[in-house]
């Protein structure tokens, strides 16, 4: 059975390398969206597995997201997905839910690694 994958960043270029550094093997549906609003509209329709989260965006940032999915009772994996590789940031997301952390441009085997650390078949 396919995982469902919601893809969320601003930039079409960024959701487009983030999709090609996803483990081949992976059977997955991807969605995505390109601000907060949208991602939480996603996710509250339901059947979001994993969640790559970028944290700049417009109407909504990342950080809101990850408060608002913990409001709901986050049940979903995200990975933030960012440039911003502040230690603060890092350690602020985590403490929001996240699983992981991972730096732009996203390198393919260690998103693999971060999947399979937390479970996700691949």
């Amino acid at each position: 059975m396919a995982s469902t994958v919601l893809v969320v960043d601003d930039s079409a270029m960024a959701r487009k390398m983030l999709i090609r550094s996803l483990p081949a093997a992976w059977d997955v549906e991807v969605r995505q969206a390109t601000n907060g609003l949208e991602a939480l509209a996603a996710y509250r329709q339901g059947d979001v597995d994993v969640m790559f989260l970028d944290l700049t965006m417009p109407e909504m940032d990342g950080f809101q997201v990850l408060e608002a999915l913990r409001a709901e009772g986050l049940n979903c994996l995200v990975v933030v997905v960012s440039a911003d590789i502040q230690p603060e940031a890092q350690e602020r997301v985590k403490r929001l839910g996240a699983i992981a952390f991972v730096k732009k441009p996203v390198d393919a085997e260690k998103l693999g690694v971060v999947l399979r650390e937390y479970g996700v078949a691949l």
